[in-house]
């Protein structure tokens, strides 16, 4: 064989130029044969003998055998050590010229040629869209799209396979194919094709690489793509096939059109019958399945028209099935029915209507299981739920009274940032009541943690959270006991490096809660107001430009509040308060210039 091989290329390199047909082929059909036995090793010889300079002279319509050279190099081009030596032999213009040819054989053959050389070739990709190949192909597959013959559904599905071999993992050349159209194309082809499993499946490995940039969906939500895959899925009875599909899925629910014509198209039945099937299961591909299922069924929940659809006033059938997963033995069905709750309560007349049919006590026996074990995603996902359901102000003295404060106080000792980071944001969401934020602001344990949490520096979240519950604590309970508890727990400090945050939303929320502390219990917090300077931070604040209307307000409310202290008096005595504010009677803001003007009469009486 070997001396064959060798004669063959010998041959090819003295015909090439003035060759017969039958030699010429005969040849071929010898290198053909070579590979086939032993691909490796053939595609090293060849690349030594220097033939693939010859090959691209026989890549012609007019020479004897195209067909047959491009069914070699679509072999060499199997090895990765081969792709670039076709690029450098200058193949790949000629491949390209072959594809305008209409003789199929070539077709399939240069197909094939052109998309191994591409895969995961850099090189390969550029030289095919240097010589404008993409373009080509892709008209090839609109003009052949709708014929069924085995002959050109083979030939589509190298098509396929070579744009997807050109495209992989590259968003520019992705993008070029979306621009020129490919989307519809392939979702007309597998509407005709979807009996055809070769085919098929190169549809969907080409729609899970473009699916994931953002244009390619929008050109997706224009198409019928989604009662395709449906009902492509429904036929399924492979793990596999149904993981092909799910891959595809996955990008495109994050488009909320695409969304709603899921869910319109009766994916959710789908899933929904998948869950059911593989719940009590523990087989590895039923365990993947269940949670790919119910990961998917939350996604579709994240679009308010797809998930409002799904909520049917609370009386719809997958809100309801949803309901049955909180109770459910099974963490992964756990987990997705609080993420789908939460996602349910993104408006108030849902979190009302859920509130009220009792979901909330729901959510607290599924934090209670989680308590011991400590499952962080369940406590997460309950926590977010709960959350949510706080944030209409009818719902929170509901919650209240359901005992929601005391359930969410267990997770208190967590270590776990997103649970502290929930657990924070659902208290702040229940406290708006007086007696509620009076009762948590006195529980030294909760305030404790809030003040550590506070230093939290690694996890900004967690830290504006506690700052942010430090203060609303005591906005809303105005109490005498709420403050000392926070002085005596070190808090103070954070309330006032919280009024230099860059949100101004937090910069206020701080100042207000200084405002009440110097109003309610100065002579207790002086100390640490002092060692905190809070004077001289007050006086940036006032200084700055750039500081909102309303900080400017508060903070000359708490420079007026703070004067009843004789430590800090002498502080603001000390910096020119006075200059400052007197340039802020001309505030274009009214309320900014009257408090100036209140101010200053303040600081002149006391000075």
């Amino acid at each position: 064989m070997a001396d064959n091989l060798s004669d063959a290329l010998k041959k090819l390199k003295i015909t090439a130029v003035d060759s017969t047909a039958d030699s010429l082929e005969g040849c071929l059909d010898c290198l053909l044969q070579a590979l086939a036995q032993n691909n490796t090793e053939t595609s090293e010889k060849i690349q030594k003998s220097g033939i693939l300079q010859v090959f691209a002279s026989l890549l012609t319509p007019q020479s004897s055998c195209p067909a047959k050279v491009a069914n070699v190099i679509a072999e060499v081009a199997k090895n990765e050590f081969m792709r670039n030596s076709c690029v450098e032999a200058g193949l790949i213009p000629p491949l390209v010229q072959l594809l305008n040819c209409k003789d199929q054989e070539v077709l399939l053959q240069t197909g094939r040629a052109l998309g191994n050389i591409c895969y995961d070739s850099h090189e390969g990709r550029s030289a095919v869209d240097h010589a404008g190949g993409a373009e080509i192909v892709i008209e090839h597959i609109k003009s052949l799209c709708s014929k069924t013959d085995p002959a050109s559904e083979k030939l589509l599905t190298v098509f396929c396979g070579m744009l997807m071999n050109y495209s992989n993992a590259n968003d520019t050349l992705q993008s070029q194919l979306i621009n020129m159209g490919v989307i519809p194309t392939l979702v007309k082809l597998l509407g005709i094709h979807c009996q055809n499993a070769a085919l098929t499946e190169m549809c969907l490995v080409a729609f899970g690489n473009l699916a994931e940039l953002e244009s390619s969906k929008e050109q997706f939500a224009y198409t019928n793509i989604a009662e395709e895959l449906v009902k492509l899925f429904k036929k399924q009875i492979e793990h596999d096939k149904k993981e092909m599909i799910f891959e595809v899925l996955a990008p495109l629910a994050e488009n909320d059109i695409i969304k709603l014509q899921l869910v319109e198209a009766g994916l959710v039945e789908c899933l929904l019958e998948i869950v059911q099937k593989t719940v009590d299961s523990d087989k590895e591909d039923d365990i993947a399945e269940l949670k790919t299922a119910s990961d998917l069924m939350v996604l579709l929940l994240l679009g308010d028209e797809s998930m409002q659809k799904l909520f049917e006033g609370g009386k719809g059938s997958v809100f309801q099935r949803v309901l049955l997963w909180i109770p459910s033995n099974n963490h992964q069905l756990q987990l997705a029915g609080a993420l789908a709750i939460a996602n349910f309560a993104r408006n108030d007349g849902n979190c009302i209507h859920m509130v009220d049919n009792g979901i909330v006590q729901k959510l607290m026996d599924l934090l209670d299981r989680h308590v011991e074990d400590g499952n962080v995603t369940v406590q997460h996902a309950a926590l977010s739920a709960l959350r949510n359901l706080a944030i209409p102000v009818v719902n929170k003295a509901k919650m209240l009274s359901a005992g929601v404060a005391e359930a969410v106080l267990k997770f208190l000792r967590s270590e776990m940032p997103p649970v502290q980071f929930k657990l924070l944001g659902t208290l702040r969401m229940l406290i708006d009541a007086q007696e509620a934020a009076e009762q948590l602001g006195k529980n030294v344990k909760l305030v404790e943690r809030l003040v550590e949490w506070c230093e939290a520096k690694d996890h900004a979240g967690v830290m504006g959270e506690s700052n942010r519950l430090l203060s609303a604590l005591i906005r809303h309970s105005k109490s005498k006991d709420v403050i000392r508890t926070i002085v005596q727990s070190g808090g103070i400090k954070h309330l006032v490096t919280m009024a230099t945050s860059e949100h101004v939303i937090m910069q206020n929320e701080a100042l207000v809660a200084l405002a009440l502390i110097a109003a309610l219990e100065l002579a207790t917090a002086e100390k640490d107001l002092e060692s905190a300077q809070l004077v001289q931070i007050l006086h940036r604040l006032l200084s700055d430009e750039r500081s909102a209307p309303e900080i400017k307000y508060n903070s000359m409310v708490l420079i007026c509040a703070l004067m009843g202290s004789e430590l800090l008096h002498k502080e603001v005595q000390s910096l020119a308060f006075l200059d400052v504010v007197s340039k802020l009677r001309s505030h274009e803001n009214k309320t900014v210039a009257q408090q100036a003007s209140l101010t200053e009469q303040r600081l002149a009486v006391e000075s």
